[in-house]
């Protein structure tokens, strides 16, 4: 067995295709690995640093599988020092044996180079960076079950990864109640169809939803596992309710900062936050701007969203509408625009309707570097006054952007 205080063996799975090949891998791309190339084919390698000669398994498409790391950068973390036994295995982090310093410098690069290569948008301004505590930090997971066990999905696969112990980027009560859904999966009572839980927490009160099932599950489980219908999350900006159906931000650590990096200082008369959820940015915003509207189509959040509008006691004018129908009826733009979409980004009808309203300030918070090239792109006529990376998953690809955009 090789020194595995130096490198790793993915996985610790045989060679399954024998065709080895010795690469340098040349940088991490967006998605987790590391880019090489075979004989001039591309291939991605989980598991290494930028730099570093290693030997891989390649297979019939672009993923390769690590055998050993024949030169290790130097800031490599042994796995014998890693966070988690379960990395490598598992497929929710990517970055566990890199340093946390380095993987945020390495995020800077990442999207430095989608903006440029997917919206050929080269911004040489500074990149402000926003991070907090690597671990422990995450207040809602979704977990798998079968074979009476509940866990992760290996990396591009649909086995289950059983978690027996902690998982270290979750908060303390995140894995209080994993535990106790794992003594319950021992119990005749839980139902045996349920395929997977997501779990939610504000380290007080739990929400447990199950996801995927074919059938209704009985209001006696939820009650049993003790599941909130709504929970209160504390923020320094005041509290909100949070229903079983709707979404908020899951890095317990960055909330405040993330608001905060997105909502101009200086207010004006009006102002819009689109895909608003249960109002964490509207509410802050109605603060510093005297008229806010705030649209979200999901009925569970705009419900949510008016009832946080009026306990925090602050003007915001919810529409329940998709956002391209909403922007559709405007004739005119508010002093500032908020977005926060969902992964897929604005998207074309979105970025139009933007184009021909105009606002002369506009925020965008992406969690895709990719569809946030892409919409920058369409969005002619701004520059961007700052971008800011927001760690929002530590130990993983996924990166939070906030670009602050300013009228020409």
């Amino acid at each position: 067995m090789p020194d595995r205080t130096r490198f790793f063996i993915s996985g610790e799975l045989p060679i399954v295709n024998d065709v080895i090949h010795d690469v340098i891998i040349d940088k991490w791309v967006y998605g987790g690995a590391g880019l090489a190339r075979v004989d001039g084919r591309v291939v991605l390698v989980p598991e290494v640093l930028p730099g570093e000669t290693v030997r891989i398994d390649v297979g019939d498409d672009v993923h390769a599988r690590l055998v050993e790391v024949l030169a290790p950068d130097p800031e490599r973390i042994a796995h014998v020092d890693v966070a988690c036994l379960l990395f490598t295995i598992c497929g929710g982090c990517h970055y566990q044996h890199a340093p946390y310093e380095y993987q945020l410098a390495r995020k800077v690069e990442i999207l430095r180079e989608q903006l440029q290569r997917v919206g050929k948008i080269k911004f040489e301004g500074e990149i402000g960076v926003i991070s907090g505590p690597p671990l422990g930090y995450r207040n809602r997971a979704q977990f798998h079950i079968a074979g009476g066990k509940i866990g992760y999905l290996a990396a591009r696969s649909h086995d289950l990864v059983p978690v027996e112990a902690e998982c270290p980027v979750s908060s303390p009560r995140l894995n209080q109640a994993l535990s106790e859904i794992r003594d319950k999966l021992r119990d005749p009572r839980f139902p045996r169809f349920v395929p997977g839980l997501a779990i939610f927490t504000n380290e007080t009160d739990v929400q447990i939803n199950v996801i995927e099932s074919d059938r209704p599950v009985a209001r006696r489980f939820y009650e049993w596992c003790e599941s909130k219908q709504a929970i209160d999350y504390q923020t320094i900006f005041g509290s909100f309710r949070v229903s079983s159906r709707s979404f908020f931000q899951v890095n317990r650590f960055l909330i405040e900062k993330l608001v905060e990096a997105a909502i101009p200082e200086e207010g004006g008369e009006s102002a819009a936050d689109l895909y608003a959820g249960v109002g964490l940015f509207a509410v802050q915003m109605a603060r510093r701007f005297s008229s806010v509207t705030a649209v979200e189509t999901g009925s569970s959040a705009a419900h949510d969203l008016e009832f946080n509008a009026s306990q925090a006691a602050v003007n915001v004018k919810v529409e329940q509408a998709r956002v391209e129908d909403y922007l559709a009826r405007l004739e005119s733009a508010p002093d500032f625009v908020l977005a926060d979409p969902p992964r897929a980004g604005l998207g074309k009808d979105v970025v139009g309707h933007l184009q021909r309203l105009a606002p002369p300030r506009m925020t965008i918070v992406s969690c895709d570097p990719a569809t946030l090239a892409r919409d920058l792109a369409g969005l002619t006529g701004y520059q961007i006054d700052s971008l800011t990376l927001v760690d929002l998953f530590p130990q993983t690809y996924h990166l939070e952007t906030i670009a602050r955009l300013r009228r020409i």
